[in-house]
C-alpha cells in the first residue's frame, strides 16, 4: 500500500475514533467503570491520529509540485547536526521530566488522590526510567 493511501486511512481512523468518542459521551446515560473514561480516550486518540494523518497529507500536497523542496526537507531532517540537536533537546526534556513527574507523584499522594491513579503514575514513571536504563546499557555495550 502506498504512503498516500495509508495517510488517508490513518486520518479516517482518527475521525472514526473521534466520532465514536463524542457519540459515547452524548449517549451513555450513567457510565460506570471503564465506560466513564473510554469515550474521552477515544476522543484523545482520535484527535491525535487524525492530526498525524492529516499532517502527512498536507505535507505531501505542499511538496508534491516542488521536488527540490522535498529533497531539501529530507536532507535537513536527516542532517547529523539537526539530529544531534533534537537528541540533546530530548535528553534535557527527559531530565526535567524526572523531577516534574516525581514532584507530581508526591503532590498527588499528599492530596490523597485515588491510590489507583497514583500507582499508575508511578508505574509509568518507573517504566520510562527502566526503558532509559535498558537503552543506556545497550548503547554502552555498542560504543
Amino acid at each position: 500500500m502506498n504512503k498516500a493511501k495509508t495517510d488517508y486511512i490513518v486520518a479516517s481512523i482518527g475521525i472514526i475514533l473521534l466520532a465514536a468518542g463524542l457519540y459515547l459521551v452524548k449517549t451513555l446515560p450513567d457510565p460506570k467503570g471503564i465506560l466513564l473514561t473510554l469515550p474521552y480516550i477515544f476522543v484523545g486518540f482520535g484527535c491525535g491520529i487524525f492530526g498525524h494523518g492529516m499532517g502527512n497529507i498536507l505535507s505531501d500536497k505542499a511538496t508534491k509540485n516542488d521536488p527540490d523542496l522535498k529533497k531539501r526537507l529530507e536532507i535537513e531532517k536527516n542532517d547529523e547536526r539537526n539530529m544531534a540537536i533534537a537528541n540533546r533537546a530530548k535528553a534535557k526534556a527527559y531530565d526535567m521530566m524526572t523531577f516534574v513527574f516525581g514532584a507530581l507523584m508526591v503532590s498527588f499522594a499528599l492530596m490523597r488522590i485515588d491510590i489507583t491513579a497514583v500507582l499508575l503514575l508511578v508505574f509509568v514513571y518507573l517504566f520510562v526510567h527502566g526503558y532509559g536504563i535498558y537503552y543506556r546499557m545497550k548503547y554502552d555495550k555498542e560504543m
